[in-house]
């Protein structure tokens, strides 16, 4: 429904703008007007007025800050002042542009534009602009200099075994890390500006041969369909493009690791990238992967499938636990072992609530502990969140608010929700756990499974740009079983994955 209505609002495929075309003027005086008047009053835009050749009166724009002042006076202001003008005073237009670029400037890049509109943009990114008496064109030079964090290992998936170098803000940067990675000349990246005002830049990233063209222009159709100031973090763009906004599961999978980025790539996957951000958007994404990390490759077979049926484990503990406790212990008492029913009654004597209030109460707790705990200075952090859950928990059961088991059962649903190496899925399996335990407080087990049977009704009528969201488990697709809960060695899985459709679908022969 969503996908309709954004083709519905977009169907002219022209996106908005509120770029002016000026007339560009060979007189030199009137293109700085021009430029003075469309970049206003700002401080950090520097002129410096020149003569090329000692001759020719030119003028220079650039950012302070965003441009490399050092290689401006060294490799365009100085080779253009001091060259040897002798047999060029005939060279006028194209000619004379074609010489500065190929006998003065060649150390460095540069490129011609016709228009404001195309020339003021790299300025404002770092970029030089030179412009010319009597040449009604734009000469930019390539001297962006960016201060840029280094490369370190990625804070939000920690590796244990495998590279620990991790995305970081600067877009160049991040798209140098997958060309390291994958040296196939298919690998296609696309350069383009988000945002109506920030111009932000991004890349999208895919493996020409490998990724279904269809899947690339829907990628750029529905970029090209976003029309607002700013798009900040791959966090944003996901809200844009993703096909149903109001599902509380991701549709679009996002990382900082280089090497699973580079993985997705050869399954035929589309990357987008953003300038700023040290996560990446992939697209499109099928549940079981919130379940996978690169690291099960890289550990035997055995390790890797042990790993996995623990975050299965882990999964189904996190979103059920605390109802099947609040089920068991209101509605079917009968089906606890005596020995164990006689042990949760005499540890809840004297709590007051029923067990369902007794749950909220601890995982409200837990979870505004964990919020605390994120937003507060680290080693602070750490502190709040291990004192806290020590003290409040042994006090409430202390106090008689809640009985031990309970503390028990939230501390292994917590543990448990940690196991998945996406952040972002397991936040929406604790808001989940939330509506599971209201149905558990209402019909028991019934409405345990009621609830469980409408997450798989929507889990299964759920797409991402096209991809069945739950394959390979429906729609079956037994040769990709062979890397789902169980992981085959590695020289068994000859096949890509079934979702998305691809190009190629032999990984080895």
């Amino acid at each position: 429904m969503y996908k309709k209505l954004l083709k519905k609002l977009n169907a002219d495929k022209v996106r908005k703008s509120n770029n002016v075309e000026l007339e560009v003027s060979p007189v030199l005086d009137d293109m700085i007007t021009s430029i003075k008047n469309i970049v206003g009053e700002s401080d950090d835009v520097v002129q410096r007025d020149f003569l090329i050749g000692r001759k020719i009166k030119a003028s220079l724009f650039y950012i302070d800050g965003l441009a490399d002042e050092n290689g401006i006076e060294s490799k365009v202001i100085k080779p253009l002042i001091y060259f040897s003008n002798d047999g060029v005073e005939n060279l006028e237009g194209d000619a004379f542009l074609d010489f500065l670029e190929q006998q003065v400037t060649n150390f460095i890049e540069l490129s011609v534009e016709t228009t404001y509109d195309d020339a003021i943009l790299p300025l404002m990114s770092g970029e030089t602009l030179l412009v010319i008496d009597g040449i009604p064109k734009f000469i930019l030079f390539e001297t962006r200099q960016f201060n840029q964090r280094s490369i370190e290992e990625p804070e939000s998936e920690i590796v244990v075994r495998g590279p620990r170098d991790g995305f970081n803000e600067v877009l160049h940067t991040n798209v140098m890390l997958l060309r390291r990675r994958i040296r196939d000349p298919n690998l296609t990246v696309q350069f383009g500006h988000l945002g109506r005002r920030s111009k932000r830049d991004f890349a999208l990233v895919y493996l020409k041969g490998v990724t279904n063209e269809e899947l690339v222009e829907e990628m750029r159709y529905r970029i090209a369909c976003i029309d607002i100031d700013d798009v900040a973090e791959t966090g944003d763009l996901e809200q844009f493009v993703e096909d149903n906004v109001l599902s509380p599961f991701p549709q679009l999978l996002r990382t900082e690791r280089p090497d699973k980025t580079s993985a997705q790539l050869l399954n035929g996957k589309v990357v987008v990238i953003i300038d700023g951000t040290p996560f990446v958007m992939i697209a499109p994404l099928t549940f079981e992967e919130y379940f996978k990390s690169p690291e099960d490759n890289y550990d035997r077979w055995q390790i890797g499938t042990f790993v996995r049926i623990l975050r299965y484990v882990g999964a189904f503990i996190a979103m059920f636990l605390p109802a099947l406790y609040i089920a068991m212990v209101s509605y079917h008492q009968g089906m606890i072992p005596t020995t164990l029913a006689l042990s949760i009654a005499g540890s809840r004597e004297g709590v007051p609530f029923p067990a369902f209030i007794e749950a909220l109460l601890m995982e409200f707790t837990i979870e505004l502990l964990r919020e605390a705990g994120v937003r507060l200075p680290r080693p602070v952090g750490q502190t709040i969140g291990i004192v806290g859950g020590l003290v409040i928990g042994d006090a409430a059961v202390r106090a008689g608010i809640v009985s031990p088991i309970m503390v028990i059962v939230v501390a292994l649903t917590a543990i448990a929700s940690f196991a998945l190496p996406a952040y972002n899925i397991s936040i929406t399996f604790r808001m989940l756990r939330f509506g599971v335990m209201i149905a558990a407080a209402l019909f028991g087990l019934f409405g345990i499974v009621i609830s469980y049977i409408l997450i798989n009704i929507h889990l299964v009528g759920l797409r991402s740009f096209g991809s069945y969201y739950t394959s390979p488990f429906a729609p079956y697709e037994f040769s990709n079983w062979l890397d789902l809960v169980l992981r085959a060695p590695i020289s068994l899985q000859k096949t890509r994955k079934a979702e998305p459709s691809k190009l190629d679908t032999k990984r080895q022969v």
